[in-house]
Formats: structure tokens, C-alpha cells, sequence
């Protein structure tokens, strides 16, 4: 009986240190609870990123990351946004068009024409400019006391939908 307990314990244990490393070095296991992503991501969608996305390449224009809020000096507040600017590029938005160096972007992910012109940002170099797909209803980059995001900020590239059903994101 002991030894039954003890291997319990054991095997108990090994799964604590494996989800501990998974979660700590290789995936981000994140909740959006907003519609700030909508239509990629919906309200209440659990998400998978990959820790590993970035160790041998730089976040690219285009990728939906999760990232430390830069307004939170904690590091406890996670967001999930598109990056729209990269380092070196001027990031405006006029008559409903994202303009990345004075050239309007292709969004088919995005849910509606963005209200207001904002801009133009100037992303330093090793920092990212973010908004989310659903920009009228987004707290994004456009309204963060700090607006860019430093690449040690990016925690991970979503790449899966795990809740509510199974979507890759791309």
C-alpha cells in the first residue's frame, strides 16, 4: 500500500514539473475576454501561443501575438493584438485605411471600417505597434499611455483555438 502511494506521488509530481515547463517555456495559454479581436478571435476563446515563435526569428507584420500590457508595470496584464508596425515603420490610419509607410494595408481580417485617423507612429527599432482586428471597439496601441511594445514584452505568436471549438490562427 505504501508503495502504491508513493508512486502516486511520484507520478504526481513529474506532471506538476512537465505542465510547469510547458507552460513556462513553451506555451502561453491565454483567455480573451473581450471583442477586441473579433472576427480572428471571439470573446471568451482560449488560445495557444508559442513561446518558441520568436527564439530564432523576429515577430513579423501580421502576426496575432500575446504580449505584457505596457501600461502595467506587473507584467500581469496579457493582451492578444495584431502587430500593424514593426521597427522603422511610420504607422498612420486615414479615411479608414492602415497606412504602414505611407502604403495602405490589405486587412480582410478586420470587422468593419476603422473610425477616426490617428497617427502617424514612428516605431523605434526592437518594438512593435499593435491594434486588434475589431479597431472601433480595441484598446490598442492607439490609446496605451506607452504605445509600443518591446520585443522581450512578446510572450508568444497565437497559433490555436482550443475553446470554443479548434481554430488555427494564422
Amino acid at each position: 500500500m505504501r508503495k502504491e502511494i508513493l508512486g502516486w506521488i511520484e507520478t504526481i509530481a513529474v506532471a506538476v514539473l512537465l505542465a510547469f515547463l510547458i507552460n513556462h517555456f513553451l506555451l502561453v495559454n491565454v483567455y480573451v475576454p473581450t471583442g477586441s479581436m473579433e472576427n480572428t478571435i471571439m470573446a471568451g476563446d482560449r488560445n495557444l501561443a508559442l513561446r518558441t515563435s520568436y527564439w530564432f526569428s523576429d515577430p513579423q507584420r501580421g502576426d496575432v501575438v500575446v504580449f505584457e500590457d505596457p501600461d502595467d508595470p506587473t507584467g500581469k496584464t496579457l493582451y492578444v493584438k495584431r502587430i500593424i508596425g514593426v521597427g522603422g515603420d511610420t504607422v498612420e490610419v486615414k479615411d479608414g485605411d492602415v497606412l504602414v509607410n505611407g502604403q495602405v494595408q490589405d486587412e480582410p481580417y478586420i470587422k468593419e471600417i476603422t473610425e477616426g485617423d490617428f497617427g502617424p507612429y514612428h516605431v523605434p527599432e526592437g518594438c512593435y505597434f499593435m491594434m486588434g482586428d475589431n479597431r472601433n471597439k480595441s484598446l490598442d496601441a492607439r490609446f496605451w499611455e506607452n504605445t509600443y511594445v518591446e520585443k522581450d514584452a512578446i510572450l508568444g505568436k497565437v497559433v490555436l483555438r482550443y475553446y470554443k471549438g479548434f481554430k488555427i490562427i494564422d
